[in-house]
């Protein structure tokens, strides 16, 4: 992430996005499994020109509250599926409209699935996007139901071909608004501990003791330097969000 003046456009990194959007969706209470699914989605909508982390941030106190394990399928004939998104919000759908068609594709060769009833449903769009990494080509339909019509897609074993999207971040990032970000690194950071000597000396795989000392590890002789954790610190807002 790189910006010459506060007031410029940042260019933000797969790495810092991903990172943010764990820590936040950490913080929703959601199961693990769920939020490590979905930690892509507001990249993925921010590169699509959706809703983006703007939309993550206005959404989180909803997403606090969702309640993913309510979505339902309401019926299936053949190679078509109804779900019931039971007003959850269309991030917390995406993965299972993915395994559906997936499993769909796999038995019938192809798949369409219609849902209704979702928060901010165009953000189904960036199934088009995530359904390439799983060997699906899949072409979304909005309206008051969105169907999601699916194919098999050869995988190349080629993330650049695999999925083109994450390519593209991964090699020029992303343009994003410094208000908009520095808010979004801020919600990020409730979800780690208070900073303080206490909790950095507990931090990672080891713990440094009062004199020094450390616990956890024995390989003590790679030039690193605990001194940093015996002392608070100061922090400005333009530190890297590595930290």
């Amino acid at each position: 992430m790189s910006a010459i003046h506060s007031n410029e456009i940042l260019r933000v990194m797969p790495r810092e996005m991903r990172m943010m959007s764990e820590r936040i969706l950490s913080m929703t209470g959601q199961p693990k499994g769920l939020f490590l699914a979905i930690q892509d989605v507001p990249m993925y909508s921010q590169k699509l020109g959706l809703g983006g982390f703007a939309l993550l941030e206005k959404r989180f106190d909803e997403l606090c509250e969702a309640r993913p394990e309510a979505i339902a399928i309401v019926s299936e004939e053949g190679s078509s599926l109804r779900l019931d998104g039971k007003g959850q919000h269309a991030w917390f759908v995406v993965p299972a409209i993915i395994d559906l068609l997936g499993e769909l594709v796999a038995r019938f060769g192809e798949a369409e699935v219609t849902v209704a009833d979702v928060i901010d449903p165009e953000e189904f769009k960036l199934a088009e996007a995530f359904a390439q990494r799983n060997g699906l080509s899949v072409a979304a339909s909005l309206g008051s139901e969105t169907v999601f019509m699916a194919s098999p897609r050869t995988l190349a074993g080629d993330v650049r071909q695999n999925d083109p999207l994450l390519w593209s971040l991964l090699e020029h990032g992303l343009p994003i608004q410094p208000d908009l970000w520095w808010r979004i690194y801020h919600l990020a950071k409730k979800a780690l501990a208070t900073d303080s000597v206490v909790s950095r000396r507990h931090a990672g795989p080891m713990i440094v003791n009062q004199d020094g000392t450390v616990i956890g590890r024995k390989d003590n002789d790679d030039e690193t330097d605990v001194s940093f954790l015996m002392a608070p610190r100061a922090e400005t807002q333009t530190e890297s969000t590595n930290s």
